[in-house]
């Protein structure tokens, strides 16, 4: 009979056990951190034909086109701000008067260049570069078209036949 007693207290013990923990609950923490992120497409700017005996000889060219931003939102999260670089070429703007001042940016086509300027509004008074910047807001993460005003200025001796091309990088800070 000794041996079954041992028996009975081990069994008593692991009820006990298995009671003891029952209506016993610990607090679990959970927790996700938001990064600040932006996506944007710059896509492309086709000023289309620039006819400088035509109507370009007195007109300028202009158009607008667009720089789609999504980013992440909230009270915390830093406004974004976009800046433009004067592209590749801007070394051989040759002194052509943009809407306001001389224009920072030439488009390429073999070593004939046309003038340019990109701008923050549709009148054509601010420059868009790295000190020029836009910032951009949103209540939401879905993507957002932020413009971009582009001004061929009227009268460039333009070499017919030949596409000019620049490359300009845009940059969201935030």
């Amino acid at each position: 009979m000794r041996m079954v007693r041992p028996v009975a207290l081990l069994q008593g013990a692991a009820m006990l056990a298995a009671f003891s923990c029952l209506g016993v609950g610990t607090t679990s923490t959970v927790t996700a951190t938001i990064v600040n992120t932006c996506t944007y497409n710059s896509g492309t700017m086709a000023f289309g034909t620039y006819d400088p005996l035509g109507v370009n000889a007195t007109t300028p060219l202009s158009i607008t086109g667009t720089i789609s931003l999504s980013c992440t939102r909230g009270s915390n999260a830093p406004t974004p701000t976009i800046s433009l670089n004067n592209g590749s070429n801007s070394a051989n703007v040759g002194g052509v008067v943009c809407a306001t001042t001389v224009c920072s940016r030439a488009m390429a086509s073999g070593t004939s260049y046309l003038a340019y300027d990109l701008y923050t509004d549709s009148a054509h008074s601010t420059v868009w570069n790295s000190t020029n910047t836009v910032s951009y807001s949103s209540t939401t993460m879905a993507a957002t078209n932020v413009s971009v005003y582009g001004y061929i200025p009227a009268g460039q001796n333009a070499a017919y036949g030949n596409t000019y091309i620049d490359s300009v990088t845009a940059t969201v800070n935030f």
